[in-house]
């Protein structure tokens, strides 16, 4: 089975949010509605501040909360890895919202069911790319198998402070960091 997989470069990200942009528009969400959210903190003190942004989305994990906990057996783990919200059946129970340890599935309103990045499913099958990487004007989204990202990108991680250990998900998400993403204190910046 193969484990498709977002890389992150933190360094390269200006925190222009085209990506969650380019997500909403793909997926004809309402204003209030989000897939991926670009986060920003702001970490250390003066002398020696610093900032960064990271995109927030479904990290199609190896091991995902989300699926055992539907009542109704909407969510699946595909062939590919991606971990798929059926919308046909869900029912809108939010229990895959609150197993989520990234926040990263969210109750449409319009719709009353839970929606989740699918990697832009319909465009990866047809051989483009997810609308978010095309989107990207700084290139600091990529997407492909996981163990190929890792083998191009030996130094990304898995694990900022800002996120939950990934043992207890397997998260399909790594990234190359700048130093402000450990720095201490950090307080994210509503933008």
């Amino acid at each position: 089975m193969i484990q498709y997989g977002f890389y992150f470069d933190m360094q390269r990200c200006v925190g222009c949010r085209v990506c969650q942009i380019a997500c909403k528009g793909k997926n004809g969400l309402a204003l209030e509605a989000t897939l991926l959210k670009v986060r920003t903190f702001e970490t250390g003190v003066y002398p020696a501040p610093g900032i960064y942004h990271f995109p927030v989305m479904c990290s199609h994990c190896t091991n995902p909360p989300c699926l055992p906990v539907c009542p109704v057996k909407s969510i699946r783990k595909l062939a590919n890895g991606i971990v798929d919200i059926d919308a046909e059946t869900c029912i809108g129970c939010r229990a895959c919202i609150a197993s989520c340890p990234y926040m990263t599935i969210h109750f449409i309103e319009d719709e009353k069911i839970a929606k989740k990045c699918d990697f832009c499913r319909d465009l990866i099958e047809t051989g483009g790319n997810p609308a978010c990487v095309d989107a990207c004007m700084t290139r600091s989204l990529h997407w492909g198998e996981i163990g190929e990202l890792a083998v191009r990108h030996p130094g990304a991680v898995k694990d900022i402070p800002i996120l939950p250990s990934s043992a207890l998900t397997n998260p399909s998400k790594l990234i190359s960091t700048r130093k402000a993403a450990y720095m201490q204190p950090f307080v994210e910046k509503r933008v």
